[in-house]
């Protein structure tokens, strides 16, 4: 219980790191009363440029209320030609990918007494479920093809990140480090991981990215694991981001964003701004760069793409992590993770604004508005849309124009 009471007393510290990465701009904190170095701290004024892609909205939904200022970074999931969409007081909605018409909307039923659910986990969507955890530690799974609820269970934790559905099991990644395996018919327990946490993390956890018969785990010591799916052992561990510094704020490098598995190649980043491609059925690295962050990663059929915690976005070549060029026009507007879109990467910023760059020199290409509220989650890319989820519960598609 110490522990707990410890990490809940760092909270505000945590709040402070993850404005640095997308929860809040802080103007000069570290800056002090010099004006030139305040003006340097501050985030970076928007330029105009002549747009080479035109980008058109297609749809644009009110999805509930969002997130505001607890740090959770929601973001859609698409599956079978259909979005699923959580919202941390608006339920769970299911709308066409093409036209964002709804399709079906679940709402926690609020119980006597009790405060509704806060759904901040997920939606995480397969084999037929679409499932989404809460604040209080609920995992809630419903039928994908009409928002019917087939079970619901509770973790002792709070959970924020989206569960992965797999092999007839459901897995859940909780705030204290825990991962839980629940059966995909009836929500029961089949057997749970912990992993010990460090002092200081940022607010965020990465979601559990399923493979071949394995999990893949990103966590708050900056390390990478990769558990059996059918008991949960470890198979292997690999340190991505350092835990290195004089101070706990120092020695964050938790590893927010999710892994990407392409092929038999994994690749992950972490605080510490260091990105990794990692051989996915042994651990072995097969190379590291000093570039990246706890948004997420980009991957395109040559390149890695990631942004760090000072707002630069960078290209890394996909075999050897070699820099292929670095855009720090968006400095200090707390970028979220890349996402590749045709020939371009998508990134959104802490005032609502999505930046497209061209993947062959990072020039920037188009910018469009989906509100006034920040970006928190990763964009994400299907059938040739960008569905982008906003603070405020907006949910935006667009699609790249000649």
């Amino acid at each position: 219980m110490k522990r707990v009471e410890m990490i809940k007393q760092v909270a505000a510290v945590v709040l402070l790191a993850t404005a640095l990465t997308g929860c809040s701009t802080v103007k000069g904190w570290f800056a002090g009363k010099n004006a030139s170095a305040k003006k340097a701290a501050e985030p970076a004024e928007l330029v105009d440029f002549k747009a080479s892609v035109k980008i058109s909205k297609v749809w644009s939904e009110h999805v509930g209320k969002g997130e505001k200022r607890t740090g959770v970074r929601q973001a859609p999931v698409v599956a079978d030609g259909h979005v699923y969409v959580a919202a941390l007081e608006g339920g769970v909605r299911a709308l066409d990918l093409q036209s964002g018409r709804e399709l079906w909307k679940y709402v926690p039923e609020k119980e006597k007494k009790k405060a509704p659910l806060r759904l901040a986990g997920g939606p995480g969507a397969g084999d037929g479920l679409v499932v989404v955890g809460s604040l209080g530690g609920d995992v809630i799974a419903l039928d994908a093809a009409d928002g019917s609820r087939k079970w619901q269970s509770r973790i002792n934790a709070e959970i924020i990140s989206a569960p992965a559905v797999s092999q007839g099991m459901v897995f859940v990644r909780s705030n204290d480090g825990r991962i839980t395996a629940l059966d995909a018919a009836s929500g029961e327990r089949r057997w749970f991981h912990d992993q010990e946490l460090p002092l200081l993390t940022v607010r965020g956890n990465a979601p559990v990215v399923a493979g071949p018969g394995v999990l893949f785990v990103g966590n708050d010591d900056g390390s990478l694991s990769t558990l059996a799916m059918n008991d949960g052992r470890v198979l292997w561990q690999q340190t991505i981001g350092s835990p290195e510094g004089r101070t706990e704020l120092d020695r964050m490098a938790d590893v927010d964003a999710a892994p990407v598995l392409e092929g038999t190649t994994l690749f992950a980043t972490s605080y510490k701004n260091e990105t990794q491609a990692i051989e996915g059925p042994s651990g072995r690295p097969m190379w590291t760069r000093d570039h990246g962050g706890i948004g997420g990663i980009g991957v395109s059929s040559g390149l890695v793409i990631v942004s760090d915690r000072d707002g630069t976005v960078w290209a890394l070549d996909k075999t050897s992590g070699a820099p292929m060029w670095s855009q720090p026009a968006l400095a200090r507007r707390s970028l979220t993770g890349p996402t590749v879109q045709g020939d371009y990467v998508a990134v959104g910023d802490y005032k609502g604004y999505v930046h497209w760059l061209r993947l062959d020199n990072g020039e920037l290409a188009a910018r469009e508005r989906v509100g006034r509220k920040a970006i928190l989650g990763q964009p994400v890319q299907a059938d040739g849309l960008l569905l982008v989820q906003d603070t405020k519960g907006e949910l935006t598609a667009f699609k790249l124009g000649q």
